[in-house]
């Protein structure tokens, strides 16, 4: 079993340490056991999905038009103050 342990080395914050810490306490295990129950609980219930990327294509396809229809005449009708409340 130790053969096919890898070493990792992660950061947490200082209130997941204490919680780790008492729970390994708690259950009489390692803290080492208990993250990697907790990864394997969570790879069976968590699914990840590739991104999907049609959205961004379409949207770079859109800016393309509207790139080629080049500057826009007339002036804005807005201020960029008018952009921020007071």
């Amino acid at each position: 079993m130790v053969s096919e342990l890898v070493r990792k080395q992660l950061y947490i914050y200082r209130t997941q340490d204490a919680l780790l810490k008492r729970r390994a306490r708690e259950l009489g295990v390692t803290e080492a056991e208990l993250v990697r129950q907790a990864i394997d609980g969570q790879m069976n219930t968590v699914s990840f999905r590739g991104r999907d990327a049609t959205a961004w294509e379409e949207e770079k396809e859109f800016i393309r038009q509207w790139m080629a229809k080049g500057p826009v005449d007339g002036r804005r009708t807005w201020r960029r103050e008018d952009l921020y409340e007071d």
